[in-house]
């Protein structure tokens, strides 16, 4: 791909044609699920990064084959549908609990000396309360409602579609928002030097979450949700 090409591409789309554009992405903090509506020009601006360079170790991908197993924009509606239940809805319900604890465990003994800890644990009960019934209506409305208009193309089941899809991505803003939000006020989940084994572990855990989540909202609006709105539309 030219860089020409690349620069007028959305990073949404960019990581949509070739997954493992995320890892570049990720490496210099462009975000590629909420903020995937921005052409690259347009992300890289907005950190400081000269495009260029971002293209020429995108294009550098293009010489390796790429995993049949990662190109998710092939793969059916429905299909995608239970892999994202599967596999990140299953590790966001696992992991929710134990984050909730630990951010609230850290901030109460450390709250003191280390007061963005509050509100860490306040972000985190926030984003644990949307996103435990964010998943419950992807699995018991849109997710079925999805399958159903590939099934039969039932005229109900398009509507439902389209007023769940709008309202998710505002829900998607706001889980992205308070992860970026967290990333910033922990300094890219730095524990000072007065951190304990379970300040440590919290701090893991929500590294690992945020990964996650990027990779799981990338899915959805930027490849399950284009793809159930051209079905709905």
């Amino acid at each position: 791909m030219k860089h020409l090409q690349l620069n007028e591409s959305t990073v949404g789309e960019i990581v949509a044609n070739d997954f493992r554009a995320s890892s570049v992405f990720k490496n210099v903090g462009i975000d590629f699920c909420c903020g995937g509506k921005q052409t690259l020009s347009e992300a890289c601006h907005e950190k400081g990064i000269n495009p260029e360079d971002i293209a020429s170790e995108l294009e550098k991908l293009e010489q390796e084959q790429i995993s049949p197993a990662l190109n998710f924009k092939d793969w059916e509606p429905g299909f995608l549908c239970d892999y994202i239940a599967n596999t990140h809805h299953k590790y966001v319900i696992k992991s929710l609990p134990d984050l909730v604890f630990y951010t609230e465990k850290i901030a109460s003994v450390h709250g003191e000396h280390h007061p963005e800890l509050i509100e860490v644990a306040s972000l985190f009960k926030k984003l644990n309360e949307e996103l435990t019934q964010h998943l419950k209506n992807e699995e018991e409305v849109l997710f079925p409602s999805i399958k159903e208009v590939v099934s039969t193309g039932s005229l109900k089941a398009k509507e439902v579609i389209i007023s769940e899809i709008t309202r998710m991505l505002g829900e998607h803003e706001f889980a992205g928002g308070a992860m970026d939000e967290i990333n910033r006020i922990t300094k890219g989940y730095l524990v000072p030097d007065d951190g304990c084994n379970t300040y440590h572990a919290a701090f893991k855990l929500l590294q690992q979450f945020e990964d996650d989540l990027h990779i799981h909202v990338h899915l959805e609006n930027n490849i399950l949700f284009p793809k159930a709105l051209e079905l709905a539309n």
